[in-house]
C-alpha cells in the first residue's frame, strides 16, 4: 500500500514527544510538510531537530504555542495559516480516587482534551471545506468508552471527544474532507510509564510492571502488552491519506482488542 501526502501540510497538537512525535514522523515519511506543535518554543525546535534526523531531512515546521488557550491557537495559527490534515492529539491523563476530582480538575480534562481540539477544527475546517478536501483526526481512547475507575475524568473528557468527532464529522459532510477518532488503547510513552508505576509495584522491573498492570488494570486486552506509538501512527497515516476517503464520522479501533468487544 502506497501513501503519498506530498503536497499535503499537516499539523499534530502536542507532538513533541510520544504519539504525537510518532504521528509527526510517519506523515513526514509520507511525504507531507508537518507543523509540530507544543507550548515552549524550545521544546518544539528540539523535537523539530530529532525529528529531522529520524527522517532524514523530511520537512517540519514549528509551530509553538498553548492552543488549550485563544492566544496559544492564534500564535499556532500565525506558523501554520493553512493545513489539510489536522491531527489533534494534544491530551493529559492521570489517575485519582473519583471522590477527590475537584471542579477544577474536571474543567481542565474538559477544557485540554476537548475543547483545545474544538479551537483547532473551528480555525482550520472551513478552509479544508472551502479546499474540498482535508483530514481531521481526533486522538481519542478506550478510556472514552470503559471508563476506568481510576481515571473517570480522564475518560468523560474522551467521550466527549468521541462526539466531537461525530458531530463535525456532518457538518463536513458532503465536502470531500473526512472527521475521525482514533480509539488507542494503553501505549508505551514515558508518561504512560510513570502512570503504570503509580498502579504498581514500583521497584518491579518495567516489563514486568507492564504485564503486572495489564493483568491486573487491562485484562480485557486481547494484546496483552502496550501498544507502542508507532503503531497508533501507522493507523493515523492511513486514515490521513487519500485511501481512507470513505472513511468519515467513525472511531477506529488501535487499542489492542478486547476480550468481550463493547466497541463498535
Amino acid at each position: 500500500m502506497q501513501i503519498d501526502l506530498s503536497g499535503r501540510t499537516a499539523l499534530v497538537t502536542g507532538s513533541t514527544q510520544g504519539i504525537g512525535a510518532a504521528i509527526a514522523a510517519g506523515l513526514a515519511k509520507a511525504g507531507a510538510r508537518v507543523a509540530v506543535n507544543g507550548r515552549s518554543r524550545e521544546s518544539v525546535d528540539a523535537a523539530v531537530d530529532r525529528l529531522r534526523g529520524q527522517t532524514d531531512g523530511a520537512a517540519f515546521v514549528a509551530a509553538p504555542g498553548d492552543i488549550t488557550t485563544d492566544d496559544g491557537a492564534r500564535q499556532v495559527a500565525e506558523a501554520v495559516p493553512e493545513a489539510d490534515i489536522l491531527v489533534n492529539n494534544l491530551g493529559i491523563f492521570g489517575s485519582k480516587d473519583a471522590l477527590e476530582i475537584t471542579d477544577e480538575e474536571w474543567r481542565r480534562y474538559f477544557e485540554v482534551n476537548v475543547l483545545a481540539a474544538v479551537r483547532m477544527i473551528r480555525g482550520y475546517l472551513p478552509g479544508m471545506k472551502e479546499r474540498s478536501w482535508g483530514r481531521v483526526l481526533n486522538v481519542a481512547s478506550d478510556s472514552a468508552v470503559v471508563i476506568p475507575v481510576e481515571m473517570i475524568h480522564y475518560g468523560m473528557s474522551k467521550s466527549a471527544l468521541l462526539a466531537v468527532t461525530r458531530g463535525f464529522a456532518k457538518d463536513a459532510a458532503g465536502t470531500g474532507v473526512t472527521v475521525n477518532s482514533l480509539i488507542a488503547g494503553p501505549t508505551h510513552t514515558g508518561g504512560v510509564e510513570d502512570f503504570v508505576y503509580e498502579l504498581v509495584d514500583s521497584s518491579l522491573p518495567w516489563e514486568e510492571a507492564q504485564r503486572e498492570f495489564m493483568r491486573e488494570h487491562r485484562p480485557q486486552s486481547l494484546l496483552q502488552r502496550l501498544i507502542e506509538p508507532e503503531e497508533i501512527a501507522n493507523m493515523a497515516v492511513y486514515l490521513s491519506s487519500p485511501l481512507a476517503s470513505a472513511t468519515t464520522g467513525g472511531a477506529v479501533r488501535v487499542d489492542g482488542g478486547y476480550v468481550d468487544s463493547i466497541l463498535p
